[in-house]
């Protein structure tokens, strides 16, 4: 019989995810010129009914990702910085009408964004939920909106995910993650256990890695319960990292598990952990 030494982490690699949907993060209620002030604001951009131009980079940081607009200045490609746009566009028409913070388009961006990430860094989603690359994505500030504006903005940023400071990206992130992603860009903790311990790029010193993730449900399902979840991610987790590190007689193992919040705007795996140093 396998020994299995369980360390389970709770939610939390789709925080900042969700955060950027919803703007219900921190200050996420702020609307308007206000949720766009701070350093270096691009006048031009604050009340802005255009569409964002694709591909510009910015530094942006959690407070400025933590609001639901952003007037960030633009920075040279080739200059230090923390994101990249990688996809813009027009709402569709169903939610013309829709409030300014309205679930139906927070749900709608994280499907567009999330979907869009995957294909500009070359990764499937499971590769995506592994690394300490994230997105954010922002709408025009109220006063746009109220006047009409309803463009969508996607930026990919180098850090965040699971808690780990934003990292400069390369001149373009496009294919960051093709083929077998460098441990830079993929994320692991640092502690005797997942939960509690600091995230780091698996590039560093560090005790556990994100290694697998496994499905928990199917687009159309109902949520069936914290608890089923939970255990569904546990047994699977506890095979799925056992494969992965060579059916050893003993092992450790973690994992992540999501919510009904998360999946109601479409998550539908869980992230599983080994403990090993390499």
């Amino acid at each position: 019989m396998r020994h299995l030494s369980r360390t389970t982490a709770l939610a939390g690699a789709l925080a900042l995810l969700l955060s950027a949907c919803t703007g219900s993060a921190g200050s996420g209620d702020a609307r308007g010129p206000s949720a766009t002030q701070g350093r270096n604001v691009d006048p031009a951009q604050v009340d802005s009914t255009e569409v964002p131009e694709l591909g510009q980079c910015r530094n942006l940081r959690p407070e400025d990702v933590a609001l639901p607009a952003n007037a960030t200045a633009a920075v040279d490609c080739t200059e230090e910085h923390t994101a990249q746009t990688y996809a813009v566009g027009t709402l569709p028409a169903s939610l013309e009408d829709a409030t300014y913070d309205s679930t139906e388009l927070g749900t709608w961006a994280y499907q567009t964004c999330s979907q869009g990430l995957m294909s500009f860094l070359g990764a499937d989603e499971s590769s995506v939920m592994r690394t300490i690359v994230t997105w954010a994505w922002f709408r025009p500030s109220e006063a746009a909106w109220d006047d009409g504006a309803r463009w969508y903005r996607c930026d990919v940023v180098g850090g965040g995910g699971e808690g780990v400071d934003y990292q400069p990206l390369p001149k373009t992130a496009e294919g960051l993650l093709m083929g077998l992603p460098p441990d830079e860009w993929m994320v692991c903790a640092d502690g005797p256990a997942v939960v509690g311990s600091p995230k780091v790029p698996c590039s560093e010193e560090h005790t556990w890695r994100a290694v697998t993730t496994i499905k928990v449900g199917e687009p159309d399902d109902e949520y069936p319960g914290d608890r089923l979840v939970e255990v569904t991610t546990r047994d699977f987790c506890s095979d799925s990292v056992a494969a992965w590190l060579g059916y050893p007689l003993e092992y450790d193992f973690g994992f992540t598990w999501f919510k009904e919040a998360e999946w109601e705007v479409g998550n539908r795996r869980s992230v599983c952990w080994a403990r090993t140093s390499s």
